[in-house]
């Protein structure tokens, strides 16, 4: 299991190798990330990451290079996000959905009770009405 900084490495990472095709280095992962810790925790994390087989490197002073493992791994967490982006945006679609009948319903309920009261003029307002929403 990796750690949320050891995820957000590991997807720098496969972001800056699939952009460069180059092995990354610990320093260009510290550039680019912007965090707030030293080269050497940096290093750690990537070692963790290479011992759980989620990188590696081509050789000894090289940077590191996503595996086959690591690029599942993102596309797993992509898939996920989407996943979830697409059901938020189901569910405020179904809130909306909802509240539209309920100002459906309520604009029937007025005319509803204007036709009780037989007054013309009121019927053809909140006919109007209704009829703009529409």
């Amino acid at each position: 299991m990796i750690s949320e900084r050891q995820e957000k490495l590991l997807n720098f990472l496969i972001r800056e190798y699939i952009s460069t095709a180059e092995p990354v280095s610990s320093l260009g992962l510290k550039k680019i990330m912007d965090l707030d810790v030293c080269g050497a925790t940096i290093r750690n994390d990537l070692q963790e990451l290479a011992k759980e087989g989620y990188i590696t490197q081509p050789h000894t002073s090289a940077g590191r290079v996503p595996t086959q493992k690591a690029y599942r791994h993102f596309a797993q967490k992509m898939e996920s996000a989407r996943q979830r982006e697409m059901d938020e945006f189901i569910v405020r679609q179904i809130r909306y959905a909802h509240q539209e009948m309920e100002n459906q319903m309520k604009m029937m309920e007025e005319l509803m009770q204007t036709l009780e009261n037989d007054n013309l003029f009121d019927i053809l307002n909140i006919l109007e009405k209704w009829h703009k929403k529409i």
